[in-house]
């Protein structure tokens, strides 16, 4: 794989430019100085990250953009999301379904993190002219789950948290997925996509095992499922994409065994 050195700078991620017209691709806006203090990380992003990773097949622009920003919320990169959420909106995310993607993580990635992406995500949303009913999503019926799944789901919970924490447990199994998971402004596949991406970016590992083998059941292929651990060691470093690799292989096995 060549990389090259442009007369002009490198991508600054807080300062992303619209995606080209063609295809929703990311269209980097070079920054003069971080090319002058990191000519190789410009290499990388503008060859390998803009240039290779983003045009991948196996993850749509818009899936792509939907675990980058639940990554940097997650991770409290706030100072990256500007340009992410503008390259969001042209990949085809609505401004509801950011709004949404932001409070579903305050749950995963924390109330902090989530109130501090909410501002940032309000001064883009400002300077993009949107309006209230873009940003909120229209009422609707809330989706109905699988009762069986749903009662061993609660007696998980109720399991593992109930004797030690029960009010967590209520908490978890009434409003997280009782209330949360249920709402229709994000498609199942959706949040379970950015719930992976959360867990990844933070190292929860542990977590991992249930929202994977519940994100391949709302959709999620085993290609997919593979590439967005692909994509986010570029967002969340090598070591905690490389550490969500065994979580993969073991579910992929035991999903294979199941039939």
């Amino acid at each position: 794989m060549k990389l090259f050195t442009a007369t002009l700078a490198t991508l600054c991620f807080s300062a992303l430019a619209e995606a080209d017209q063609g295809g929703g691709r990311p269209a980097p806006k070079p920054s003069p100085e971080v090319q002058e203090v990191t000519p190789q990380l410009y290499a990388y992003t503008t060859e390998l990250l803009f240039g290779e990773v983003w045009k991948r097949e196996q993850l749509a622009p818009r899936d792509r953009s939907l675990i980058t920003l639940a990554a940097l919320v997650a991770g409290g990169q706030t100072a990256q999301m500007p340009g992410h959420l503008k390259l969001g909106l042209d990949n085809g995310l609505k401004p509801s379904e950011i709004s949404a993607l932001i409070t579903h993580l305050a749950f995963y990635g924390g109330w902090p993190n989530a109130m501090s992406a909410a501002n940032v995500t309000h001064t883009v949303f400002t300077d993009r002219g949107l309006k209230a009913e873009q940003i909120i999503a229209p009422p609707s019926a809330p989706l109905t789950l699988d009762p069986e799944r749903e009662t061993q789901r609660k007696a998980a919970v109720e399991a593992a948290v109930g004797g030690v924490a029960p009010q967590l447990a209520e908490y978890t199994n009434e409003v997280l997925f009782g209330d949360l998971w249920r709402n229709t402004d994000l498609t199942p596949r959706d949040r379970s996509l950015i719930t992976v991406a959360a867990l990844t970016a933070q190292g929860q590992v542990a977590q991992l095992p249930f929202h994977l083998n519940r994100a391949m059941d709302n959709g999620l292929s085993q290609t997919q499922a593979a590439e967005v651990i692909t994509h986010l060691a570029f967002y969340v470093g090598w070591p905690k994409a490389m550490s969500a690799v065994p979580v993969l292989k073991d579910v992929f096995e035991a999903r294979k065994t199941q039939g």
